[in-house]
């Protein structure tokens, strides 16, 4: 590997595990799994990020760029209509983005955050 290209391979990082914290859970008991594979020490990250069924809030102070990889979801802003989200689609979510994370089926994605 160089210094200046990076790959996205799970096997060079170790898996972080989580969920959302519990106040937040809707519905289901949803668990993910992250490869930070990109950290730039300035608030720059990119990785793999996967996710159990389930359906939690959500309160953006940073920015994302993701693509799903894998699976159904659907993203609903507070106040606006419910988004599905499938393999093979990207999207930008904004700072101030405030609404729900469904996890339909498991579903896996590649992101880049700016903090």
């Amino acid at each position: 590997m160089t210094e200046h290209f990076v790959r996205f391979d799970k096997a060079l990082v170790p898996v972080e595990t989580g969920a959302p914290d519990r106040e937040k859970i809707r519905s289901g008991r949803p668990s993910n799994k992250t490869w930070n594979i990109e950290d730039d020490g300035q608030g720059l990250y990119a990785g793999i990020w996967e996710s159990s069924a389930g359906e939690w809030d959500i309160d953006y102070d940073e920015w994302e760029f993701f693509h799903i990889l894998e699976g159904v979801s659907v993203l609903t802003e507070d106040g606006g209509e419910p988004i599905k989200l499938v393999a093979g689609d990207s999207f930008v979510i904004r700072p101030g983005f405030k609404g729900r994370w469904k996890v339909v089926e498991p579903t896996k994605k590649h992101y880049v955050i700016k903090i």
